[in-house]
């Protein structure tokens, strides 16, 4: 019977691993191709293992590009490729593959199309027939920020310079929602902050929020001591994991204010219409007995001062 008991463990123990394993994606193995993906807060590469199927080099860019485009199962990591950035057409011409996109990929923050482009190059690379990789907008060729084209590009370029582009520092402006005196409604601050660009946008509006009002008479929405657990995103919506800190609200304003404060701020910062907050990674709560986190919200404007509308 012992001997059964520890049978049926083990398997139970191997089960939860695989589908641990399943959640999360296979992670490729030494020489195995892969697709590069990107981290849930957008600061990192990630690759899963992936089986070429096509047999010439063309269907091979353009099946590893579809798959590269459509979102993972996987909610700790996600697609490179934004809603509205898209491959219009591209060439291999002598191991040279021009990629065109479309104009959308001028909207992206100076650290998602550092990680967009290293994903990008790094997945292609790996067909045989592709030495260098080109990028243009439209039929520009794409520039750096001091207007030089970027030129011909291979995997190696970002294993050695992706990490100093990352870690740059740029100054950005933020608009954030605080209650006003009374704590019933909205007021908006716009906030210039120098921030370093590996962190995403969605967590520095998070952090500026816990930080507090810089204008006087304007009331903090969220206790200082919460912590940040997460943030993720996954088909548009914008998951924002807080700790029990979070509950511990003992400000005078309306519960509505402190919740709304974090989706209108993440949705007018950010890339996403929606917000859930959760609370320990759970969202059936009733945050303060009076509004409901089990689904993501919209932004509320009718919450906002009329003078700041």
């Amino acid at each position: 019977m012992n001997q059964k008991k520890k049978y049926y463990s083990i398997v139970c123990i191997l089960l939860c691993l695989f589908l641990v394993g399943c959640t999360r994606g296979k992670e490729p193995g030494e020489g195995e191709t892969f697709l590069c993906f990107v981290n849930a807060e957008g600061t990192a590469l990630v690759k899963e293992a992936y089986e070429m199927k096509e047999k010439d080099t063309e269907s091979q860019i353009g099946d590893m590009l579809k798959n590269m485009a459509k979102e993972p199962d996987s909610i700790d990591y996600k697609s490179v490729f934004s809603e509205k950035v898209q491959v219009q057409e591209w060439t291999l011409n002598e191991g040279i593959l021009d990629l065109h996109f479309n104009s959308a990929y001028e909207d992206m923050r100076r650290s998602e199309e550092v990680l967009f482009r290293a994903a990008v190059v790094q997945t292609l690379a790996q067909i045989s027939e592709v030495e260098y990789i080109d990028f243009f907008i439209g039929d520009q060729p794409l520039r750096d920020q001091e207007g030089n084209e970027i030129g011909y590009m291979k995997a190696e370029d970002f294993i050695q310079n992706t990490g100093s582009s990352l870690y740059s520092y740029q100054v950005g402006d933020l608009k954030l929602y605080f209650a006003n005196e009374k704590g019933d409604k909205l007021v908006q601050e716009n906030v210039s902050i120098r921030y370093n660009s590996n962190m995403s946008m969605e967590k520095l509006i998070v952090e500026q929020l816990i930080k507090g009002p810089t204008i006087e008479g304007n009331k903090p929405v969220i206790p200082p001591e919460t912590k940040i657990l997460g943030i993720s995103v996954k088909d548009g919506v914008c998951y924002v994991n807080l700790d029990e800190g979070f509950l511990n609200n003992t400000y005078m304003i309306d519960p509505k204010i402190t919740v709304y404060a974090i989706v209108n701020s993440i949705v007018d910062g950010g890339s996403y219409s929606q917000v859930q907050i959760l609370v320990g990674g759970e969202s059936n709560i009733q945050y303060m007995g009076s509004v409901d986190l089990n689904k993501p919200l919209s932004r509320d404007l009718d919450l906002v001062e009329e003078n700041e509308k």
